[in-house]
């Protein structure tokens, strides 16, 4: 037991202890640290999971939109093509121009019969008058006014007389 406290009471001894007292509150406190550093990890990997599953979400919301937007602009295409199809027929009809002619005629012998009976020159006036009439009415304010309204065209008034005389 001497030779215990002999080596106890040594200076070098003591430095030992102390060394190993540090020793142990460092380990210790390593143990700790590292403890909080795995709870934060762990914290931070499920954020970064819900994140990731937050982001796909979004995406395939985003496609999926994305996807009904550019099916609704190719059917809106289609039926833009088939709709300027249809116009482009209806306008080359046959009997269309037949129709304008006998438009033509019909406002060039009122227009004649109005302000000069008899006279040749007065009647090649009144076609050219009746014939520029036709034209405005077919194009421009006039036809927007008269789709607006839903006046009949000039067409449509051949159109109706025809059916009278039936």
């Amino acid at each position: 037991m001497d030779t215990l406290w002999e080596i106890l009471q040594h200076p070098a001894t003591w430095g030992f202890a102390a060394g190993l007292v540090l020793t142990f509150f460092t380990w210790k406190s390593s143990l700790g640290a590292k403890r909080e550093l795995r709870r934060e990890n762990k914290r931070l990997n499920g954020e970064l999971r819900d994140l990731q599953n937050h982001l796909n979400t979004q995406l395939k919301i985003n496609a999926s939109g994305n996807d009904s937007i550019q099916k609704k602009v190719d059917e809106l295409k289609e039926q833009n093509e088939t709709l300027r199809v249809n116009l482009a027929a209806l306008q080359n009809k046959p009997g269309r121009n037949e129709m304008r002619q006998l438009h033509t005629m019909e406002s060039a012998v009122r227009l004649m019969r109005e302000q000069a009976p008899g006279f040749a020159s007065a009647w090649e006036q009144a076609v050219r008058q009746a014939e520029a009439e036709y034209e405005e009415s077919a194009k421009g304010l006039k036809k927007l006014v008269r789709r607006v309204i839903s006046l009949p065209g000039p067409s449509e008034n051949s159109d109706e007389k025809d059916s009278d005389k039936d």
